[in-house]
């Protein structure tokens, strides 16, 4: 593979030569990235300068098969050689086969219920979907969830909590009103007759992979219903096999309303998805909106052959036997500086004493291991799927080196 502009292989050029490249170029909408990656194989992925590292974070809970995938690079050469892309004013079988599947996920505990799809490129336009589809109800206020994140999208925004994300861009789409997440009490004042929809998320991960129980999004159920309001489940980090299940929220015999996909769907291809079950799933009428790219084949085809792998290889169960073994590997290094592991299957938050996570990561980074710091005491794990007991063994050991040098750090005099 060559760069289309220099036609120098991408290995090698330097990794400071492409991060110049990058900055001069790119707007700084990220920060200047740590590395500069130009190829992986399964949970491998090597550097511009030849490093070698262990993906434990699927490019935030995307790359759920790993890098270069075979069942997924197949799907998608088969489907270009044949069609890359037709427009909504047209139908393709990949588009419908996928969303008959997707429907089927969201009406798991309700078989029979009927369920539509609008297919989206990513998972804030996925949620941007979904809050168009309330304000089709006539209804416009919508609570929220403290801690919540949902996208970068206006609308999506408007119903993300975090200050930071949403103070540059106020006024945001309303009437959105911000509840203490778990809180079925709160909820419960909070919705009343003149609510839309209620958006929750069943594990935050953004917020640290905080899990408030099955019995919360029960509640949020019962309580949208009395009040004719739509329970609207954002499964775009938690679906998809993450935690151990097609979607986070099945473990609790729900059935919303609107559930949001994306990420962990195309394996690294761009797509998203909205599915509306019941009398939502008739909101929208031709012309109430849109994408030009939305549905395409390719996406499609490569979502589909996620699905298949993630059934043929068991990985559902594998993701909840191997998360239970990374929580069971922290927990028996009986560190001091661990507080707890949090999370379901392979999305897990270590929960650490002092707000040290980023210091981790950046040591664990340093040893050749992929993970982030969504919070200063938090560090979050989501290797792919496919992940194998050894590396998470290996991952634990790192985890352990990492930490005790970090706390020694922190502890040296300024």
């Amino acid at each position: 593979m060559t760069d289309i502009v220099t036609g120098a292989n991408p290995g090698t050029v330097s990794q400071q030569a492409w991060l110049g490249r990058y900055t001069e170029v790119m707007m700084n909408a990220f920060g200047t990235p740590s590395r500069v990656f130009v190829r992986g194989e399964g949970t491998q992925i090597w550097d511009a300068d030849g490093r070698q590292y262990t993906d434990f974070l699927s490019g935030l809970a995307v790359t759920a098969l790993g890098q270069a995938h075979p069942a997924v690079l197949a799907a998608v050469t088969a489907q270009l050689s044949t069609l890359g892309h037709v427009s909504n004013f047209f139908a393709t079988p990949a588009q419908v086969s996928l969303a008959e599947r997707l429907a089927s996920f969201a009406t798991v505990n309700a078989p029979g219920t009927p369920a539509k799809v609008f297919f989206t490129n990513s998972g804030t336009e996925a949620n941007e979907c979904a809050f168009k589809a309330t304000r089709l109800t006539g209804r416009t206020r919508i609570v929220a969830m403290g801690g919540s994140f949902h996208g970068r999208t206006m609308g999506a925004l408007a119903v993300t909590s975090n200050p930071k994300y949403r103070e540059p861009f106020v006024p945001l789409p309303g009437e959105v009103v911000f509840v203490a997440y778990g809180d079925a009490d709160a909820l419960a004042a909070a919705v009343d007759d003149t609510t839309a929809a209620v958006i929750v998320e069943p594990i935050q991960g953004e917020n640290g992979i905080v899990d408030p129980g099955d019995e919360f999004l029960r509640a949020a159920r019962r309580i949208t219903a009395a009040h004719g309001a739509l329970l609207w489940i954002d499964e775009v980090q938690t679906g998809m096999g993450r935690c151990g299940d097609w979607l986070a929220s099945a473990t609790s015999g729900v059935t919303a309303d609107l559930v949001t996909f994306a990420k962990g769907l195309g394996n690294g291809f761009p797509i998203g998805a909205c599915v509306a079950t019941g009398a939502a799933a008739d909101l929208f009428q031709p012309g109430s909106h849109g994408s030009t790219y939305a549905g395409n084949p390719v996406a499609a085809a490569a979502a589909l052959a996620v699905i298949g792998v993630i059934e043929r290889d068991g990985l559902l169960a594998g993701a909840t036997e191997r998360g239970e073994r990374l929580a069971a590997g922290i927990a028996a290094l009986d560190a001091p500086g661990v507080v707890t592991v949090r999370g379901r299957g392979l999305l897990r938050g270590i929960v650490l004493r002092d707000e040290i996570a980023p210091a981790v990561v950046a040591r664990l980074l340093e040893a050749g291991w992929i993970a982030n710091a969504p919070r200063p005491s938090v560090v979050r794990v989501a290797p792919p799927l496919i992940v194998s007991e050894a590396e998470i063994d290996r991952f634990v050991a790192a985890f352990a080196v990492a930490l005790d040098a970090a706390s020694a750090a922190g502890q040296e005099p300024a």
